[in-house]
């Protein structure tokens, strides 16, 4: 005998309270992607570059300097005496010259024919390639003892004198982040302009935030410096003085390890990331876009 038993009714109810779960989960979603929702400095959408992956050779890629000849962009890696130049197309073109037998090589300038290089301990190299197999290299350490930590270098031709921010130094306080210039015409340093982060902070809102740049630029159309921080997270530009003005959050899956940060003499931007042992390491090109700038 087969016994037939009627649904209950509250199978219903059942139903209504799943489409309620379903929906409160939906608007949940939709409000914290609301909150995350990362903003763009005027001129730029931080949020759509044009991503170009790197072989292997550069998961540790960690400076660049914009070669305005070819538009090529010049580049090195963490621990390999390496320069690469690399050419924006598809598929990539990439040039390799060998400069040292290694460090933990930070960044990268080039000014004229000589290049550049920062070490994480505070050594400027500098180098040029007198021919194809023979090049002239030299060492100019920073006149300051400590553990300290070094990670950006760029050229400001405004006062013709590379400029190298402290990422992590002894002397440093909480609030206070200093930088050093170096002359290329006498090969001399001198202690240069301090960075007050306060407004970083408050800006952030993060009130114990130590800051910590991983590299720079000058924007050609505004001379306003850009400064990334990988470890932070964070996108901060400062005035001609190195006064603060702005602060952003960026997008960590997108800016996994950033690294590099250069610009076109248009204003494009483009800042490279390290593998960060999650895929390929990258380059992410952001288009200058004149119709964005806020008033």
């Amino acid at each position: 005998m087969i016994h037939w038993h009627p649904q209950p009714r509250v199978k219903f109810h059942v139903v209504f309270s799943l489409l309620i779960v379903i929906f409160s989960s939906l608007l949940f979603i939709n409000c914290n992607r609301k909150k995350t929702q990362y903003q763009s400095p005027p001129g730029y959408d931080l949020s759509k570059p044009y991503r170009y992956n790197l072989p292997t050779v550069l998961d540790e890629i960690s400076g660049l300097a914009f070669y305005a000849k070819d538009s090529g962009i010049f580049a090195i890696q963490d621990e390999k005496g390496f320069l690469f130049k690399i050419h924006l197309k598809t598929p990539l073109e990439i040039e390799k010259w060998k400069f040292s037998t290694g460090a933990d090589y930070e960044d990268i300038a080039l000014i004229d024919s000589s290049f550049f290089v920062l070490k994480s301990k505070g050594v400027l190299e500098k180098f040029n390639f007198l021919s194809k197999d023979s090049i002239a290299l030299q060492s100019f350490p920073l006149p300051v003892e400590g553990n300290n930590e070094y990670e950006t270098l760029f050229y400001d031709s405004s006062i013709q004198r590379l400029i190298i921010i402290c990422k992590n130094c002894e002397d440093d306080r909480k609030k206070e982040i200093t930088t050093w210039t170096f002359n290329p015409r006498t090969d001399s340093f001198s202690a240069s302009y301090v960075i007050n982060t306060e407004k970083m902070r408050e800006k952030l809102n993060e009130k114990d935030l130590k800051f910590k740049p991983s590299a720079a630029a000058i924007n050609p159309l505004t001379g306003e410096i850009y400064v990334i921080a990988s470890v932070n997270k964070a996108l901060v530009i400062l005035n001609k003085d190195y006064s603060f003005k702005d602060a952003y959050h960026i997008d960590p899956g997108l800016f996994k390890q950033p690294e590099g940060l250069i610009f076109t003499p248009k204003g494009d931007l483009i800042i490279s990331n390290e593998s960060a042992n999650t895929g390929p390491a990258d380059i992410l090109f952001f288009k200058y876009h004149k119709s964005n700038i806020r008033k």
